[in-house]
């Protein structure tokens, strides 16, 4: 089993209007973890924290993991660029 965090493509479809009409929007968002377990829970954490969607209303359709120079991220870029972490 490997330490290393890895960087991983999320995409998929959110729900974002529940009411008569239905909107599903799709996302593309680059998640940092170990696991892509790990990965799809943070999705369903940040979209449910962000938008107040249930997991239901989270439809994830792909998640592959992407080489560190393929990063477009610039949030992802700058994490990786860190040398050491400080916790308070």
């Amino acid at each position: 089993m490997s330490n290393e965090i890895k960087v991983y493509l999320v995409k998929g479809k959110m729900m974002l209007s529940h009411d008569k009409f239905p909107i599903w929007n799709k996302f593309e968002i680059y998640v940092r973890a170990m696991k892509k377990e790990h990965a799809i829970e943070r999705i369903y954490s940040e979209l449910g924290s962000r938008h107040k969607l249930k997991r239901e209303h989270i439809k994830i359709e792909s998640i592959d993991e992407v080489p560190l120079d393929q990063v477009s991220d610039s949030y992802i870029l700058k994490l990786l660029e860190t040398n050491k972490m400080v916790k308070f």
